[in-house]
């Protein structure tokens, strides 16, 4: 029990044990286990139910944690400015796919810079698979933009099937990936589960893990040149360079830009990091216990970004840079944006502005726990990766 954690109201609670009953029944029903990683997908997607698919606030002060685009505007604007370059620079039909659209925030920021910029998209595509977020954002992004820019934006069931160019997007995407989770217990690699108990309550097993795991387990010790420790627990993508993939389809020219928190592989799998990243987030407070209250706090895990450039390479694209979001947003003019929001507001509103620029900056917040890597194919995105480059360190 976490005495820290406000206790979800009558209706919550409700909800997380109708979702709860379904996950004990498909457990029962998979002869008494299954993967953590299904779990996890049930405890965020469920139709109806999962923490993304169900109608609680999930971003900013009054939900479970916030994102870069939640701090304000400086953050999509700046991005915005590396959308219009690469937008620039590809001839004709150019588009913008968002994948996971949050709020709407980023969207809403990112089309009204675009258009200051004359750079607009020739579409603005979200690939939202909530339908609960998917209304939000279409009631936002109609209430806040002039009709020919809402007119761009379109909403996606699954990516693009047709050949395409321009620029996907994703902020804060992979790391709620639903994962697997494994062991290594005398040299064999075992893959995590959830079961039930003799109460009916959720615990973790080991089973063996499959060939796909197994192989991707003994690609990040071929990596690291030494066996992961006897014991040693942690997450793995094995599905990333699919998953990838299948989100770009046929992408031709252009670029993939991506931000989430994570480690290169070597700080990822250090020996002290003994039970992985996973956690809990509700009511921005962070916690391990990611059994509890099922469909009512969000799960997530770190990014392995060695993973995500070997998956982004395989897929045919280079890797246009990599670095902390700091040095991305110094890097491409947050600091001008914020004198040009200064200019325009009052004194209460530049110490907004600040505390902003500090939250996405700030080693010890946003700043350096969160990087950016990029991927391109036809285009130039070099210098937007002109400061602090981290490609050494994958």
């Amino acid at each position: 029990m976490h005495a820290d954690l406000p206790r979800p109201d009558a209706d919550a609670l409700r909800h997380s044990d109708t979702l709860a009953a379904h996950l004990r029944a498909e457990i029962l029903h998979g002869g008494g286990t299954i993967p953590f990683s299904r779990f996890m997908e049930l405890c965020l997607y469920a139709p109806g139910l999962g923490y993304y698919s169900a109608g609680s606030t999930k971003f900013g002060g009054a939900g479970d944690f916030t994102t870069a685009p939640e701090t304000g505007r400086l953050f999509a604007a700046t991005v915005a400015g590396v959308l219009a370059e690469t937008l620039r620079q590809l001839d004709g039909r150019a588009r913008v796919l968002e994948i996971g659209g949050g709020s709407g925030a980023f969207a809403e920021v990112a089309l009204k810079r675009l258009l200051q910029l004359d750079a607009l998209p020739d579409r603005y595509a979200i690939l939202e698979p909530s339908a609960d977020l998917r209304q939000r954002q279409r009631e936002r992004l109609e209430r806040s933009l002039i009709p020919p820019v809402f007119e761009l934006v379109e909403w996606l069931d699954r990516p693009f099937e047709d050949e395409w160019d321009g620029v996907l997007f994703a902020n804060e995407v992979i790391d709620a990936l639903p994962t697997p989770r494994f062991t290594v217990r005398h040299g064999e690699v075992l893959e995590e589960h959830v079961a039930l108990d003799g109460n009916g309550d959720f615990v973790r097993v080991d089973r063996p893990a499959d060939v796909l795991l197994t192989a991707a387990v003994r690609h990040v010790e071929r990596y690291l040149e030494a066996p992961l420790p006897d014991g040693y627990r942690s997450e793995l993508l094995p599905q990333l360079p699919y998953w990838l993939q299948a989100v770009a389809g046929g992408l031709r020219s252009g670029a993939m830009l991506w931000f989430d928190y994570g480690h290169p592989r070597r700080e990822y799998y250090q020996p002290q990091r003994g039970d992985g990243t996973l956690r809990a987030f509700y009511r921005q407070r962070m916690h391990e216990d990611v059994l509890r209250w099922p469909g009512l706090q969000d799960l997530t895990a770190s990014v392995d970004f060695t993973a995500l450039a070997e998956a982004g390479t395989g897929a045919g694209f280079d890797l246009a840079g990599y670095c902390s979001q700091a040095s991305f947003l110094l890097g491409n003019g947050i600091d001008r944006l914020l004198a040009e929001a200064e200019a325009r507001t009052d004194e209460a509103g530049v110490l907004r502005l600040r505390q902003e620029l500090k939250r996405l900056t700030l080693p010890e917040q946003m700043g350096e726990r969160f990087q950016a890597m990029a991927f391109s194919r036809d285009v130039d995105l070099g210098a937007a990766f002109l400061l602090g480059d981290l490609t050494w360190r994958l």
